[in-house]
């Protein structure tokens, strides 16, 4: 093995590392709040934690994507990992929830910066033949984190401490650091551009009212309370002055033109369905297993592996796929394969053996495991070096969006039936009332004990009923997903290798530098 190939090795790795470390995080605190906020107080900010890091990852993604592309990958890449880090260490030691929420923001923008930007590099560095084993490679790393995530944070939890669910973010920090900044010898074809502010601030301030209208409605403040309408009225506000400002930039944020290309266009918008789609499944089978089957959170986390297997297999297969077939092809399988997988989801019952339930979320894994890989390219694909982190960051700004809609929605949905069932159940009696706000704690073994077997029947069944209620539903975005594949056209990784052919590849661009 050359020493070139030894370096693109190191770099491979670094980016694999920041990848894992950066969507790891989006789930790992979730299973951890409860232990957080017993140990820190401050229940009234329990949802400004999590919105802290979504909000600055969301909102970074493009602004950092764009500037790579101005000013050149590694310097983001390396400030991102830095701020991710410094975040972690931070997080580690805070000693109130407010201090927590702001260390959380300084984390996501680190997360804003090294999500899309990995993905770029890989395009850069590797010429076309080898981008679908790579991206196949890096799609693997993300649903495995996206999916290992609740377990990691429920095992450390429980058997160490919350606050290293931060501290281990910091050796594969400090290594994928170390890699980026000694291997990777950055092309020098990049176009310094002028920055466009208004639209970056706009687009911030449009995020930051969406998340928080979601993530404070129907919890901290009714629906139709002032301050969630005057968010929401705040986003749609600032949404469309940021869309306005973008058609006169010279220099936009997110360029529009880019929509224009038809491959791209699709891919985005089957990015965003899936999202929201895959994001049910993520959160709603652990609270099954640990609410019907009963078990501690660790086991109902553990029951998530047939779905990271499946993932992770198609997503390598994906992008083995890609080399071979137009994306639309690849994508309409594992579309067509996705949805069978919610539809079989949807029929869930407390009669549903653990077997039958994990052909079925293997199924659903080995689905989505293929967008993946697969959109990731499809995105980038057509675009030159000096476009790839715009496209790659406004692909990952849109799939985020998607999962974090779909979280609030398909919550107010599983909530609804849930309640539903329960005052159905507890007809004329006060006893079903108290137990509709927190299905996983008061499932918990300890809680279990405590309850009759005839009322935990009730219960469970209420559960089950809404969860396959809420699965039913998301075949609406599954299906629109495969809506956009089918006008994906029939670009594919073939058209790029022959392109190449003859000429200098990207490889043996960084070679002379």
């Amino acid at each position: 093995m050359s020493a070139q190939q030894n370096r693109l090795g190191f770099v491979v790795a670094g980016l694999l590392l920041g990848i894992l470390v950066a969507s790891i995080d989006n789930t790992i605190v979730s299973t951890a709040m409860a232990t957080i906020v017993s140990d820190l107080g401050g229940l009234d900010k329990y949802v400004w934690v999590t919105s802290a890091y979504l909000v600055t990852e969301m909102a970074g993604m493009p602004i950092f994507g764009k500037l790579s592309d101005m000013y050149g990958r590694k310097r983001f890449f390396v400030l991102g990992i830095s701020l991710f880090l410094l975040g972690s260490i931070l997080c580690g030691t805070a000693e109130s929830i407010t201090q927590l929420t702001i260390y959380r923001a300084i984390q996501g923008i680190g997360g804003g910066a090294m999500m899309p930007i990995a993905f770029a590099i890989v395009f850069d560095i590797f010429p076309a033949e080898k981008r679908g084993k790579m991206g196949g490679l890096f799609g693997a790393v993300f649903g495995t984190s996206s999916l290992f995530g609740p377990l990691a944070g429920a095992y450390i939890t429980e058997y160490i401490n919350w606050r290293w669910i931060f501290y281990i973010n910091i050796p594969f920090g400090l290594v994928a650091l170390a890699f980026i900044i000694l291997f990777y010898k950055e092309s020098l074809s990049h176009a310094k551009q002028k920055i466009d502010w208004w639209g970056a601030t706009t687009l911030v301030g449009s995020i930051v009212c969406l998340m928080f209208a979601l993530e404070l409605g129907g919890s901290e403040y009714a629906w139709d309370s002032t301050q969630i309408i005057g968010l929401f009225a705040g986003f749609a506000v600032l949404l469309a002055a940021f869309l306005f400002i973008e058609t006169k930039a010279s220099e936009p944020i997110i360029s529009f033109k880019m929509f224009s290309q038809r491959l791209f266009a699709f891919s985005t918008g089957a990015g965003l369905f899936y999202g929201a789609a895959f994001i049910t499944a993520a959160l709603y089978i652990p609270m099954f297993v640990q609410g019907v089957f009963g078990g501690t959170a660790v086991n109902a986390g553990l029951t998530l592996l047939p779905m990271t297997l499946g993932s992770v297999i198609a997503a390598q297969l994906g992008g083995f796929l890609a080399n071979k077939m137009p994306y639309r092809y690849v994508m309409t399988i594992s579309a067509i394969i996705f949805i069978t997988g919610i539809v079989l989801l949807s029929t869930i019952t407390p009669d549903t053996t653990r077997t039958m339930l994990s052909f079925y979320m293997f199924l659903t894994g080995f689905g989505i495991g293929f967008s993946f890989s697969v959109l990731g390219m499809s995105s980038i694909h057509g675009f030159d070096m000096r476009q790839r982190g715009s496209a790659t960051s406004t692909m990952s700004f849109v799939r985020s969006l998607g999962m974090t809609v779909g979280i609030t929605i398909f919550g107010i949905i599983q909530r609804n039936h849930f309640a539903s069932g329960m005052s159905e159940a507890f007809a004329g009696s006060d006893g079903g009332g108290m137990m509709t706000d927190n299905a996983r704690e008061l499932l918990s073994p300890e809680k279990r004990a405590a309850i009759p077997q005839a009322v935990m029947d009730k219960i469970v069944a209420a559960l089950s009923e809404s969860v396959s209620i809420t699965f039913l539903w998301s075949i609406v975005p599954a299906g629109l997903a495969l809506v956009c594949v089918l006008f994906m056209g029939n670009a594919g990784m073939k058209d790029l290798i022959q392109k190449e052919k003859g000429k200098q590849t990207p490889l043996e661009e960084i070679r002379g530098h």
